[in-house]
């Protein structure tokens, strides 16, 4: 391997790990505050990916129906529940959360595709279809269970994503898609070509997870998210809506998935099932973060990203095989460094 060879991977393997560390970081938001591992965030990003391929080749992509369908879903869901509670006057914000404004976006989408919308309008457009879907998924799948414990949650976001994958071979179809780049700038670094679109994706995973650090350290609203997480009956007791919390958590994780899948379409060809390998490293990546550092969790992702650049560079077949063994070290050393009190070890 010359030096050169050397950069080219280095170089490759940072813009896979930034795309690793979107998700990663978008997956630590979620859990630090809901206790969820979210697999379904690759999942989202990738219909993300979908549904601006949809939108570029003037086609209504599959993601209005399903948002449709879970709106149903989670509005039939909160009704049922506002009826078992006695707080039928609750139900008009029900409806205008769960129902009008998922419509509402659905709506808006089908309309303003009807004039052919520029690039910008349709990226405005991607993202406005995908950001409902994690809030709602949260109602119809995770809110009920809420005070289960974490192994339980994890069980279920599997299941979960199952369901999303044929989904999304029914909505999107088994043909893959890869857009065109935000931008045509390159440079040359190190003897190797750098796109503008791979410097898009670094910066948007550095973006995302200083913004993501000091809101959840420095502010009092981070804070009482944070707080939800560590005790869902203190917060209560502290005039902190676990629910409320877990709602704002699940749209700022769509949303980064949305800009995830809109960054990483010019780079990766994504098919419906895509998400998962992008999910599960960076979950790899998440793990060296102790599932609560952003920081953290970008460094351990781009750390994937190189490993499995240069693994692929030594044995393409093997790949995947190396970057997944890399979690057993980690596992072991997480367990060892951390301490365990005995609250959590009854959980």
């Amino acid at each position: 391997m010359t030096s050169d060879i050397a950069a080219i991977l280095g170089i490759d393997g940072i813009a896979t790990g930034a795309v690793y560390a979107l998700v990663a970081i978008g997956t630590v938001l979620i859990f630090t505050v809901t206790r969820v591992i979210f697999i379904p965030f690759g999942d989202i990003a990738a219909f993300t990916a979908l549904t601006l391929a949809a939108l570029d080749a003037k086609r209504f992509p599959g993601t209005g129906a399903l948002v449709v369908i879970l709106a149903c879903l989670a509005t039939l869901i909160e009704i049922i529940s506002l009826l078992r509670s006695g707080e039928l006057r609750l139900l008009p914000r029900a409806l205008l959360f769960y129902l009008v404004l998922p419509l509402a976006v659905v709506g808006v989408a089908w309309l303003t595709m009807r004039a052919d919308p520029p690039l910008a309008v349709r990226l405005v457009l991607a993202l406005m279809l995908i950001t409902p879907i994690a809030p709602l998924l949260d109602r119809i799948v995770f809110r009920p269970i809420a005070d289960g414990t974490v192994l339980l949650l994890l069980t279920v976001s599997v299941a979960l994503h199952f369901a999303l994958v044929g989904l999304g071979l029914l909505f999107f179809g088994p043909e893959g898609v890869r857009t065109e780049p935000l931008t045509s700038f390159s440079t040359e670094f190190a003897g190797a070509l750098v796109s503008g679109q791979t410097m898009l994706i670094v910066i948007a995973a550095l973006v995302f997870s200083g913004l993501l650090y000091l809101f959840f350290d420095f502010t009092l609203v981070g804070k009482s998210l944070r707080a939800t997480a560590v005790n869902r009956t203190g917060s209560r007791l502290m005039g902190i809506r676990p629910a409320r919390a877990g709602t704002i958590a699940y749209l700022l994780g769509s949303l980064m998935a949305g800009v995830s899948g809109i960054l990483i379409a010019p780079v990766n060809t994504v098919f419906y099932d895509s998400g998962f390998l992008i999910g599960l490293k960076a979950f790899v990546g998440a793990i060296v973060g102790g599932m609560t550092s952003y920081p953290g969790a970008a460094i351990g992702a781009v750390g994937v990203g190189i490993l499995e650049s240069f693994a692929s560079f030594e044995s393409s077949a093997l790949k995947d095989v190396i970057v997944f063994s890399l979690l057993i070290p980690i596992l072991i050393w997480r367990s060892l460094a951390s301490l365990h009190s005995e609250e959590e070890i009854e959980e």
